[in-house]
């Protein structure tokens, strides 16, 4: 679906996802600098709205552990996504530098001096509208202040409890991985590495181990080899305790293994080079490894030994089986290559995946690169007739194909989220270029309903799709997207998964308490949901599933989004009013459960300082938490539930070591929360309690309390609400219109009924609405609202169609055609149906749930077959027709054609086709200096060439999805001579009949009749002819000089015809074909028709020889008698395509020529009868040779 698909970041998604999977990249902006910093990763290990792999796109399951290193950071600055324990770092190339961050565009750079005002809340500010004003002044014509609602920041400078350890040795090293195992564990692990940018490789690293928290940090380059360079770390994510070390390829192929958290390790060697891993979701010693070679291997034993599974598999289209969907743990989804480049979806068990045990769910062949195998669902594409069509499965039952909109027409899906039993996705539609619609499905994922149009997005820097959806963590069917409205990008939100949307109010204030004045909907806030490109990473919105109601983004203020003026904003209460926070991007992380967060600046320049806020970031203080500024490449907080612990990685110069900072948060706290610290809060939406069916409430800490919360404590309680239309979305087939109600669709047809509907049945009938997935109102309107069983009434057939399963109206001769039977209405249980294949075959089925898979037929002959449908039940019939175009393939096209022609006579040309009945056919002839081809449904035409020189002719030939054709160059005068030769009998012992072999002896015989006669080359044409004995057509050609003049006249092609003749019967022409072997060449005749050869194998009588002989010399005595040439042209093709045929040699096959006997082309009297009429004629006939495709003319320059 699409070539690459992505969308805004879930932090919940993250969370699940990566729960400890402990590893992130930072690297260069712009640049990937090789290593780890741009790996390719498996679609499992991406983020849920993260960019996948080309194909279908598709967010990552949760529980899915990363199967690789990941790609660049956009922002080297620092952050993680909450929830997220991993890290990697990369300094500027050749410098030793950290990278520095480019301002926004749009932004003015604020020098160090403005910077550090800013941090300590001096100096200039900005209006929400942009307009720069001193600190404490106010706009003319506003309100007074309100100080209640400004953020307050502390100026009094703080300390954090921290430590510095620099990693000695490592100055040079441009990249580091970074994997901190949490919950309860002291361990951190760095792998360091030096990139050559020059090589376009890793030429060292290093391995540091930390026990306490970060304080310290071990170098173990002893333990896995001093010469041993490694190039990537993997952690296992369902035991931390299991590393994974792989060694850079170009030196050597391992891996090292430990099982006491990279204390100790095991080297193993591989046969194959690693591209990606893939952990099991379950078992934590399975894993899928991919190799460079599109080869898919697995491990039952973490790694120790591997097995291979399948060969041409897809990159990064392999999965794990998903736990409830599959009932074999070990069973693993698959797309394969064929080998005619075909994909195909397969699954095997991980220790028995042979060709025997592979089974292919979905029939036939899928696009390349679109199989998704996520939660409950399997997704793929298939493409007919120009338009892409989707399927999916459901809990692993039957593909059927998913249902949009009639005339959504789409050309790019993404699938965004699999959650709760129900499909998120955006959809491309035939009217849109840079925006998407969302739809939402029922729970088997196949009807979709419109959840929001005009959904902006944008290329990443790999030129993969972003959409601007943004999935707020902690509180389900709450969403935040970006659309295009009157060429105006808005931010709006939905807390009912898509039923309704809003703008979002802006604040009331800015950062000082100076009221912003903002009416909606002509004015309000505007967030930015791009999540960074390294799915680690925190971007530019955060939110987390243990602060539901805080989330956190960059953003402004007006009438549409911008890049300029940016701004940092706050929520407390899950969306309904912001706060702003900051005049400039900072990073924020969630510590102890949301209820500390950490901000930090995005800048280029060293920094000692950041903000905490207690309460939500309505106050803000200062704190140092280095004595040295330190250029920040990345920041890592401890994983589990406390979170109280943070490394920050940077240098203190351009050539320094790295320096990790531990900071300790616990002593800012002296107490843990106790149940009267907190407070009940309310989920709402603009004071609406009832969200998604349901009231919720949590608990927070008091704004007042500065103690540490440890352990999420989760909602209070949780109460249904009475369902309201409210709780109802459209149902498939349905619009809302103005009024709100659900109303169908001009193209929807209500009273349809499903074709599994019988007589005595019942079927649910729709009320045109459906309730929101996951919603859980009781009562109310659901009675009103939910489809009815109804019993199914009896009813003729209607609407009956008959396709083939791929919906093309071509099958190949000899092989399987599937025939789908399709019936609108009717009592399907109760019909009978009747198939006729047209070629005398027809078959019989009592009901329609007979055929679900489909009628397979093969035919065996080729043609055009009328295919007829006929279902009759007590009610009434219907009938469908199918013209089905049988065809085999087309393998060789050659044209028949004469070497040289007369000018403004007519020169036939004929298609030879192998095999040659093919089907339908389509002839294109482009011949001359024709602009325009002639298009024909005949294999021959006739034309005419009014000017004398060389023309190219070139026929193509159309059948079904292949297109062969052959090209011929014919020579055009105004008269010409034309001789049969013939070669001494050792010329046939060393002639393999072939169109090289005939081409290149055409060009020595040519040079020993120009050595043996001292013609100009110029007046010779020589080809060899196809089949043996071995002959050839001498042609005496006329011949001007570039001036026009000295032309030659029919008495000197006498001439040069003569003394050819002379030179020939005197044996003076001859060549050496090979060392020892001399070739003499002959005049057999001089001829207006050459001679035919008549093998054995022609059945003739003799009297009927010899009487073609007499007439031939008759023909020869004509012509010298009367010195004159007859043209003879009307007779000259059918002529040539005989003796062509008649000369194809059983030689030829083996040069992937086509053998074709002569038995099938000709019967012997007739072919000599027809020689015999053609001379009577007169005719100059020249034999064309049967030439391929790509075969060249084998006569020599004239």
């Amino acid at each position: 679906m699409g070539k690459v698909g992505a969308g805004g970041g879930s932090p919940a998604g993250l969370s699940a996802l990566l729960a400890g999977a402990g590893l992130l990249v930072l690297c260069a902006p712009g640049s990937c600098g090789g290593g780890s910093c741009c790996p390719p990763r498996h679609p499992s290990a991406a983020p849920r709205w993260a960019p996948t792999p080309g194909g279908l796109p598709h967010q990552g399951p949760r529980g899915r552990a990363p199967a690789a290193p990941l790609p660049q950071l956009g922002r080297p600055l620092f952050a993680v996504a909450p929830g997220d324990r991993a890290l990697s770092l990369e300094r500027a190339p050749g410098t030793g530098a950290p990278v520095a961050v480019a301002p926004r565009s749009g932004r003015k750079r604020r020098s160090g001096e403005d910077l550090e005002k800013a941090e300590r809340g001096e100096g200039t500010s900005r209006s929400p509208r942009g307009v720069l004003r001193d600190r404490g002044q106010q706009e003319p014509g506003t309100p007074e202040r309100d100080p209640d609602k400004a953020t307050r920041f502390r100026l009094e400078e703080l300390k954090l409890t921290s430590t510095t350890f620099a990693l000695t040795g490592d100055s040079a090293h441009n990249q580091a991985m970074v994997h901190w195992s949490g919950h309860n564990s002291s361990v951190i692990l760095i792998l360091t590495k030096l990139y050559d940018y020059n090589l376009g490789s890793i030429t060292e690293s290093s391995l540091w181990r930390s026990t306490d928290y970060g304080t310290t940090y071990e170098k173990l380059n002893d333990k896995v080899g001093l010469k041993t360079i490694l190039s990537y770390l993997y952690v296992c994510p369902t035991n931390k305790r299991k590393i994974m070390l792989l060694t850079d390829p170009e030196i050597e192929s391992s891996l090292l293994i430990s099982s006491d958290e990279g204390a100790t390790y095991q080297k193993y060697r591989l046969n194959f080079y690693i591209q990606s891993l893939l952990f099991h979701p379950k078992q934590e010693d399975w894993i899928l490894a991919y190799s460079q070679d599109q080869k898919l291997y697995s491990s039952a034993e973490f790694g120790r030994r591997w097995q291979l599974i399948q060969e041409a598999v897809v990159p990064n289209r392999f999965y794990w089986s998903v736990m409830g969907s599959n009932k074999e743990p070990d069973l693993i989804h698959l797309e394969a290559r064929t080998v005619d480049g075909h994909s195909q979806y397969l699954t095997c068990r991980m220790q028995n995946c042979t060709e025997a045990n592979r089974n292919k769910p979905f029939p036939g062949y899928i696009d390349p690169d679109s199989l998704i195998v996520q939660d409950d669902y399997v997704f793929v594409q298939l493409t007919s007739g120009g338009r892409p069509h989707y399927y999916v499965s459901y809990r692993r039952n039957a593909f059927a194909q998913m249902k949009l909109p009639k005339y959504a027409l789409p050309k790019d899906m993404h699938v965004i989220s699999t959650d709760e039993n129900q499909v998120f996705a955006a959809v491309q539609e035939w009217n849109q270029n840079d925006t998407y619609n969302l739809y939402i499905s029922d729970t088997r994922g196949v009807y979709f309903t419109l959840a929001l149009e005009n959904v902006q997005s944008s290329r990443g820097p790999e030129g993969n799709v972003m959409i601007d959806l943004y999935e707020v963590a902690g509180i389900k069917g709450m969403f935040l997207a970006n659309k295009k409205t009157d060429n105006q990008v808005k931010t709006f939100i939905t807390y009912n998964k898509g039923r309704d949307w809003r703008l979002l109010q802006a604040p009331d204030t800015d950062l000082r308490g100076d009221p912003v004045h903002c009416l909606l909907p002509y004015c309000s806030l505007h967030l930015h949901l791009k999540v960074s490109e390294n799915p680690y990473t925190s971007g530019i919105i955060a939110s987390r599933d243990t602060a539901p109601s805080i989330i956190v983004a960059s953003g402004n203020i007006g009438s549409e989004l911008s890049d300029s003026d940016i701004s940092m904003f706050v929520s407390s209460d899950a969306g309904n009013t912001w706060r702003q926070i900051f005049e400039e991007e900072h990073s924020v992380l969630y510590l102890d459960q949301g209820g500390v967060l950490v901000a930090m600046k995005h800048t280029s320049l060293p920094i000692r300082h950041l903000w905490l806020s207690f309460d939500e970031g309505r106050s803000w203080s200062k704190y140092s938490f280095t004595s040295i500024p330190l250029f920040v490449d990345g920041v890592l907080g401890e994983p589990g539930e406390e979170t109280l612990i943070m490394t920050v990685f940077g240098h203190f110069s351009h050539r320094s070591e790295w320096q990790l900072v531990k900071v300790d948060y616990k002593s800012i706290f002296d107490r843990r929360c106790a149940e009267e610290d907190y407070r009940p809060w309310q989920l709402h939406s603009q004071g609406e309690a009832c969200i998604m069916g349901a009231k919720r409430i949590y608990k927070k800490r008091k704004s007042e309390r500065k103690c540490m919360q440890g352990k999420y404590a989760g909602a209070m309680e949780s109460e249904p609400c009475v369902c309201t239309e409210a709780d109802f979305d459209c149902d498939y087939g349905y619009e809302r219109h103005s009024n709100g109600q659900c109303l169908p669709a001009f193209w929807f047809n209500p009273s349809s009924l499903s074709k599994d509907c019988s007589l005595g049945q019942s079927y649910l009938n729709s009320t045109g609405y459906r309730k929101v997935v996951s919603n859980n109102c009781t009562d109310g309107v659901r009675e009103q609202y939910t489809a009815k069983p109804q019993k199914c009434p009896g009813k003729a057939p209607r609407g009956l169609r008959i396709v083939t399963a791929d919906g093309k109206l071509t099958a190949e001769q000899g092989h399987n055609v599937t025939l789908m039977v399709q019936l609108e209405e009717g009592d399907v249980q109760r019909t009978l149906i009747q198939v006729d294949f047209g070629d005398g075959i027809a078959v019989s089925y009592v009901n329609l749930s007979s055929m679900e898979d489909g009628i397979k037929h093969v035919y065996h002959n080729v043609g055009i077959f009328r295919v007829t449908v006929q279902v009759d039940n007590s009610l009434g019939s219907d009938s469908a027709v199918l013209y089905l175009h049988v065809t085999c393939p087309l393998e060789h096209v050659h044209l028949s054609l004469p070497f040289v022609t007369t000018k403004n006579k007519e020169v036939n040309a004929t298609a030879v086709l192998w095999p040659s009945q093919v089907g339908t056919l389509t002839y294109v002839w482009w011949y001359g200096n024709n602009t325009e081809p002639l298009i024909t449904l005949e294999g021959s035409i006739a034309f005419k060439f009014t000017s004398e020189g060389m023309n190219t002719i070139t026929v193509q030939v159309s059948a079904g999805n292949a297109i062969l054709q052959d090209t011929k160059t014919i020579a055009v005068y105004e008269e010409f001579r034309s001789l049969r030769l013939s070669f001494s009998p050792n010329l046939d012992d060393y002639n393999p009949d072939i169109p090289e072999w005939r081409r290149d002896v055409s060009r020595v015989i040519k040079k020993a009749l120009v050595e043996a006669t001292g013609v100009p080359a110029q007046h010779i044409l020589v080809a060899v002819l196809p089949g043996l004995p071995t002959a050839a057509e001498l042609f005496v050609l006329p011949h001007q000089d570039p001036t026009g003049e000295n032309k030659r006249s029919a008495e000197d092609l006498e001439q040069i015809s003569e003394l050819l003749i002379h030179k020939l019967n005197q044996n003076s022409v001859h060549f050496e074909l090979k060392p020892g072997v001399q070739v003499l060449v002959h005049a057999a005749h001089l001829t207006a028709a050459p001679l035919v050869d008549l093998t054995p194998t022609h059945s003739g009588s003799a009297m009927l020889m010899l009487l073609s002989v007499v007439f031939v010399g008759l023909a020869v005595f004509v012509i010298y008698k009367f010195k004159r040439k007859i043209p003879g042209i009307n007779v000259y093709a059918q002529m040539q395509n005989e003796k062509e045929r008649e000369m194809v040699s059983r030689v030829s096959h083996p040069e992937s020529r086509p053998y074709v006997p002569q038995t099938e082309l000709r019967r012997p009297g007739q072919l000599i009868d027809e020689k015999v009429e053609s001379q009577l004629i007169g005719s100059i006939s020249i034999v064309a040779e049967n030439q391929s495709t790509k075969e060249i003319p084998t006569y020599v320059n004239v």
